[in-house]
């Protein structure tokens, strides 16, 4: 496996490890040696964007709760 695919993988278990600090995620390179850069790239955009709506999701959240508790 070439290093590019290698840094992929190893930026999509940090993000996975991003969520949950309790829990570490180790993703095993074989299980994605099938995947091309693309596609590695494609999944580290979606984790990105998940992670990007669950922060607009509280910041929503805690926006009305800061308006109701006053």
């Amino acid at each position: 496996m070439n290093m590019k695919k290698t840094q992929l993988i190893e930026d999509i278990q940090n993000l996975l490890n991003s969520y949950d600090d309790e829990n570490t995620t180790n993703i095993n390179p074989e299980l994605l040696k099938f995947m091309d850069e693309s596609t590695l790239i494609n999944v580290i955009d979606s984790l990105l964007k998940q992670k990007e709506d669950l922060i607009e999701s509280n910041t929503i959240w805690l926006e009305k709760f800061k308006k109701y508790s006053v």
